[in-house]
């Protein structure tokens, strides 16, 4: 972002630090995504201990996902607005700090609805601290590098689903689900004084410099990047949503654990290799990306039933995904530029949409038409995906070298 940090922002020794990565201050903010994306999903792991210990029924359980998501959903907007004019680390303090306060009240709450609304402010804490993520990766380094530490601050959300959530799981079912939720808030306590010590501070956007909502969702390039955010995802979470459908055709419905590890091992080689080349070939990784999805729901939508190419499509499908947050934020990033923040809220607010409408669409296809309609439907989001970043090879998703 090439006018966010200007000469009277840092001192010139800071300045010259930016052509480096910062791993400590950007680790720092991969760790704050992986309590994020944990406190998220812990409660679909744990959900009969939560079940039996807050005596309600496990779908009642299941809605502490649910009313996460809204909370994000419905707060990630609206918070960047009010707080634009905020110095960057005391709002990240405050946004990470959030999640020490929830994990506390969950883990000692013994009412449904006092944790339901522990689990609706996770949420709203949730949608300002990914709002922030990636513009503030990006503010760390010079604008040659905003990729690569866009791709380090995000590795923690694919560590917290491939290891974390596992882990978490199999502890809060030895040790009691309470124990997690505590854990979490230790590790929350321990990153804020991490962050207190290595994560640098920025002022916030001066009011002369801020633009309305609209104005930055008219800026060349933002739509597209938001639409491909929407699509992609859709299709993404109409096929991960309902999987198990695919491995009952298939006859391996009892091997979930090990398609999903697949998926996952997939996708952590593709942020490594994202993190690599997409400060270079970030067009590019974009396009290839969708065309691996595309190549992987065409082949479940004819070889669903071969356990083996199964196994071969799901691998594509995590190759394909695995870096895909990091290319949309640092092509948000690149090009809302000093508003960035604004934009990547919108991109929060997509991405939520997509996750909600993903489960109401692959319900209403699987009782409506059956599983093999989901490949037809996912090709189809991606081959758009697919030519609206073909299109925007001027603002959006521009060639960077």
């Amino acid at each position: 972002m090439t006018d966010s940090i200007c000469s009277t922002d840092l001192p010139s020794s800071a300045a010259t630090d930016r052509d480096h990565l910062p791993l400590g201050g950007l680790l720092a903010l991969a760790t704050a995504a992986f309590i994020t994306l944990l406190t998220e999903a812990l409660p679909a792991g744990l959900l009969p201990p939560m079940s039996r210990d807050l005596d309600v029924a496990p779908a009642l359980i299941g809605q502490l996902v649910t009313v996460y998501a809204i909370g994000s959903l419905l707060a990630a907007i609206p918070l960047v607005i009010l707080t634009q004019g905020w110095r960057r680390r005391p709002l990240l303090l405050i946004a990470i700090g959030g999640f020490a306060v929830v994990n506390s009240v969950t883990a000692l709450s013994t009412d449904y609805s006092l944790t339901l609304v522990a689990r609706l402010f996770a949420g709203v804490f949730a949608g300002l601290l990914w709002a922030l993520l990636a513009g503030y990766a990006s503010r760390m380094v010079a604008p040659h590098l905003q990729g690569r530490a866009i791709a380090v601050a995000m590795i923690g959300a694919p560590l917290a689903l491939s290891l974390g959530i596992p882990a978490g799981t199999l502890l809060g079912n030895l040790l009691g689900w309470r124990l997690s939720f505590a854990i979490m808030t230790g590790l929350t306590l321990i990153l804020i004084a991490w962050v207190r010590w290595q994560v640098p501070d920025f002022p916030g956007q001066r009011a002369e410099k801020r633009l309305p909502l609209l104005r930055v969702l008219t800026l060349p390039g933002i739509r597209p990047v938001l639409f491909v955010t929407f699509a992609y995802v859709l299709g993404h979470n109409i096929l991960y949503t309902y999987i198990a459908p695919f491995l009952e055709t298939a006859g391996i419905a009892e091997q979930i654990e090990q398609v999903l590890l697949v998926f996952g091992l997939a996708a952590l080689l593709s942020i490594w290799i994202v993190g690599l080349l997409i400060d270079r070939w970030l067009r590019e990784l974009v396009l290839i990306s969708c065309a691996l999805f595309t190549l992987s729901a065409l082949a479940l939508m004819f070889w669903s039933q071969h356990a083996t190419l199964l196994y071969a499509a799901v691998a594509v499908w995590g190759l394909a995904f695995g870096g895909l947050a990091t290319l949309l934020q640092t092509a948000l990033a690149k090009t809302a530029d000093s508003h960035a923040d604004a934009a990547q809220s919108m991109l929060v607010t997509a991405w939520n949409l997509a996750i909600a409408g993903g489960g109401l669409i692959g319900g209403v296809l699987l009782e409506g038409f059956g599983v093999l309609a989901f490949p037809w439907v996912i090709a189809a989001l991606l081959l758009m995906s697919l030519l609206v970043t073909a299109n925007a090879r001027q603002h959006g998703f521009p060639s960077l070298r």
